[in-house]
């Protein structure tokens, strides 16, 4: 179908203006007949060229509208017949960003609305804490072993640094085996059905 460079901008949802810059750019080589406004438009060819060529960043905001508009010039009209089988691969990558983006945000705004309701916590703020508690109680029962160490040396009359250091290395041995056995476990835990509902 050919038509006019008003009616293609009537079209696109864009200005003549427009068309021509297309046109000066080059984004409509090989579209168009003629020059001026003897100049006519090949409808199908420029829907294919411009939504190759139209970079997906614009086809947000107004250039959205004219993503629309291509995508309804390549289904074709009412009548069922049809410019182009296949979209447009630019209209097909904005609407998968468009909806990872939308999914991301909703995302965001439960973990956010969870936060504020006190019913979520981060992860990495429960690690952070438990880490600190963890090294609180380690620091405090290797003081335990260092005064059990003194209590055995002065009770049989050993020396001290000998039992602490018998008792040191016994602690380091479980503290390296335990680890292991963490670590295994941890591997093996799946996610609650609760848990996995509230992933984000």
């Amino acid at each position: 179908m050919l038509v006019r460079a008003s009616e293609l901008a009537a079209c696109l949802g864009v200005s003549s203006a427009r068309i021509s810059q297309y046109v000066a750019a080059g984004k409509l080589d090989g579209c168009f007949h003629g020059e001026g406004r003897a100049r006519r438009f090949d409808l199908d060819a420029c829907a294919q060229a411009l939504g190759q060529r139209l970079d997906v960043g614009q086809m947000h905001g107004n250039g959205d509208r004219t993503r629309r508009i291509l995508d309804r010039i390549n289904r074709g009209p009412a009548t069922g017949a049809a410019f182009s089988d296949a979209p447009s691969p630019d209209a097909s990558r904005f609407e998968l960003a468009k909806t990872e983006k939308m999914e991301q945000e909703a995302r965001r705004l439960k973990r956010d609305n969870e936060l504020a309701a006190g019913t979520l916590v981060l992860a990495s703020e429960v690690e952070r804490e438990v880490g600190r508690m963890m090294n609180n109680e380690i620091a405090k029962f290797e003081l335990v072993l260092r005064d059990g160490a003194r209590r055995v040396a002065d009770q049989m009359g050993v020396d001290f640094k000998a039992v602490r250091a018998v008792l040191m290395a016994a602690w380091r041995d479980h503290r390296t085996e335990r680890a292991k056995d963490l670590q295994a476990e941890a591997g093996n835990i799946a996610m609650t059905e609760k848990e996995r509902d509230a992933d984000f």
